[in-house]
C-alpha cells in the first residue's frame, strides 16, 4: 500500500468539496468521493478514511490521486464504454410521436394503439423493427402509459348508455314497477 498525500486545495476547491461533502441532494457518488477529499483535507488517513466509509483502503487512495491530478473534476463521473444504443434518438423519437398520434389520423382503420399494432405500424410504415417489450419501455421512460380500456363488467362511461341501446333481447321480461 503506498502511501498518498492531498495536494493543498484551492479556496474555490475547498468551498466545493465542502458544498458536497454536506450536501442532501447531490449525487450519492459525489458527495461520497467529496467526503474522501474533505476528510484527506483535515488529516485523515486513507485507512481511517475507508473504514468510516466502509470502502477498501486502495479505494480512497485511487480517488485522492485522482483529485490530485483532475481537481473537482475528478468529483464527476467518468463517460464509461459499454454497448451503443441499439436505436438513434430519432427513432425513438418517432416511436414516442407516433404514440401519440392517433391512428385514425395515418390511415389506420382503429382508434387506439395496442403495442402490436405500433410495433406493426412502426416496422412496415417507418422501417423500425423494435420489440414491443422495448417500445413498452421507451413510453414509460417518457412517462407515458398505456389506457386502461373498460371492460364489459366495468361501468360504462356514458350514463345514459342503457337507454339509448334499448332492450337487449324480447325475451328478457321487462320488469313492473311497483305503484306507490
Amino acid at each position: 500500500m503506498a502511501p498518498v498525500c492531498l495536494r493543498d486545495l484551492t479556496a474555490e476547491e475547498l468551498a466545493t468539496v465542502k458544498r458536497l461533502a454536506h450536501s442532501h441532494t447531490a449525487p450519492a457518488h459525489r458527495v461520497q468521493r467529496a467526503q474522501i477529499i474533505w476528510r484527506a483535507s483535515h488529516g485523515e488517513s486513507a485507512s481511517a478514511i475507508a473504514a468510516r466509509a466502509g470502502l477498501d483502503g486502495e479505494t480512497v487512495r485511487k480517488r485522492i490521486r485522482r483529485f490530485n491530478a483532475e481537481g473537482l473534476e475528478a468529483l464527476k463521473d467518468r463517460h464509461r464504454s459499454g454497448r451503443r444504443p441499439t436505436y438513434t434518438p430519432e427513432q425513438t423519437a418517432t416511436v414516442i410521436a407516433t404514440a401519440l398520434t392517433k391512428p385514425q389520423t395515418l390511415g389506420l382503420p382503429f382508434a387506439a394503439w395496442t403495442l402490436d399494432r405500433l410495433a406493426a405500424y412502426l416496422h412496415e410504415h417507418k422501417g423500425i423493427a423494435m420489440q414491443r417489450s422495448r417500445i413498452d419501455e421507451i413510453l414509460l421512460h417518457e412517462g407515458l402509459r398505456w389506457r386502461k380500456h373498460e371492460t364489459w363488467f366495468g361501468e360504462r362511461v356514458d350514463p345514459a348508455f342503457a337507454e339509448k341501446r334499448g332492450r337487449s333481447k324480447r325475451s328478457t321480461p321487462s320488469h313492473l314497477r311497483a305503484v306507490v
